[in-house]
């Protein structure tokens, strides 16, 4: 039985539906990284007046023509799927409608420190908001279990209505360019034909547990059910997290995917990076278990360190192959400890991904499990 994107997000009590098997983990304790090209603390040369991008852009597998011409209607119209314009937050004792294992998306960035509970933005799927002074979009796609910051200059971002790869595709209501989620790329949309390519500058956001985010951030603001929009956050319309169950406990996806490898189940969850030179993704449980972990990224030598405070991890460019080991929490280079996320190392942005999402995009990563 097919079932449209409409009714799957109409629908309630999907356990026997398809779905996202894994929570994706999105970053660094939330501090900022940039787009290959930015600067650290996440911001870029390039801008068009209206949306920051990068220096270089992102590698893609395709034209952007190409991309755009795999482009399908996930069910509901442009702007059917409502971002959030106006956010408001709340402080964590305020937040009861959070359980301590549900997933939330973590930033402490310019002087903020935020939560967004996933509840929330399965039905939203965008939060045009503010870190300090800086104006930002979070995006989180329920189909492909990714979540993204990205700078967002004078204007917003919303959900288009199309899908690639399953992925969400943004807009942007300055110049209307389409901008796949995964790989922060602009490609050519029926309201903008010809936008250039560029990529956007990121930010990382870490996909973590209510309890884990509060125990390491107590003084965090939490987004608030207060939408302004009539909403059920009790009930995600995908299925559940906490416990898993409905789309995110399948293998099945709503649509087909751009490719499939049969290496890893669809869902499986990988920490994820790209640059304009190529692509590397690390098993997830894997690093959590080994606690680092050697690749390559285009021949260049990678290390994946996991940050078990928050499950999740970083992937930095090694080329020097300095020698990386850890001490319980502590992550060693040589015989100097660091924190997992200040390793002095080339950071690469970071983030989960199910593997068909990210294989789909990227055919040629550089995988390691």
């Amino acid at each position: 039985m097919e079932f449209t994107r409409r009714r799957f997000v109409a629908t309630a009590g999907l356990a026997a539906l398809a779905g996202c098997a894994s929570g994706a983990n999105g970053g660094s304790e939330g501090s900022s990284t940039a787009a290959a090209g930015s600067n650290a603390d996440g911001s870029g040369s390039g801008t068009d007046g209206a949306v920051p991008t990068a220096e270089e852009t992102l590698t893609l597998s395709m034209t952007p023509d190409e991309i755009e011409s795999l482009a399908i209607s996930g069910g509901p119209p442009k702007d059917g799927i409502p971002s959030i314009d106006d956010p408001s937050f709340v402080d964590p004792d305020d937040a009861g409608f959070l359980d301590p294992g549900d997933p939330v998306f973590g930033v402490t960035l310019n002087g903020d420190t935020k939560a967004y509970p996933q509840k929330i933005l399965a039905q939203h799927e965008v939060v045009n908001d503010r870190l300090g002074d800086l104006a930002v979009a979070v995006t989180y796609c329920p189909l492909t279990g990714t979540v993204q910051g990205f700078e967002r200059g004078e204007t917003t971002f919303g959900v288009s209505g199309r899908l690639i790869n399953n992925n969400l595709v943004m807009y942007d209501r300055a110049t209307e360019a389409w901008w796949p989620q995964i790989p922060a790329t602009s490609i050519p949309g029926p309201w903008n034909s010809s936008p250039g390519t560029r990529s956007l500058r990121e930010f990382r956001l870490v996909w973590t547990t209510w309890e884990q985010w509060r125990s390491f951030h107590p003084d965090t603001q939490v987004l608030s059910t207060d939408t302004g929009l009539a909403k059920n956050y009790g009930r995600d319309p995908y299925g559940s997290y906490n416990p898993l169950g409905g789309y995110y406990a399948s293998e099945n996806t709503l649509f087909e995917p751009l490719s499939d490898d049969s290496r890893f189940e669809r869902k499986r969850v990988f920490m994820c990076a790209r640059s304009a030179e190529g692509a590397v993704a690390f098993d997830k449980s894997s690093l959590l278990t080994e606690r680092v972990m050697s690749g390559e990224l285009n021949g260049t030598p990678t290390v994946a360190v996991a940050d078990r405070r928050l499950d999740t991890g970083y992937i930095y460019l090694n080329p020097d192959e300095r020698a990386v080991t850890t001490d319980g929490d502590t992550v060693l280079v040589g015989d100097t400890a660091y924190e997992p996320d200040a390793l002095p190392l080339e950071r690469l942005h970071t983030f989960d991904a199910m593997w068909f999402a990210w294989h789909g995009y990227y055919p040629d990563t550089n995988v390691y499990a």
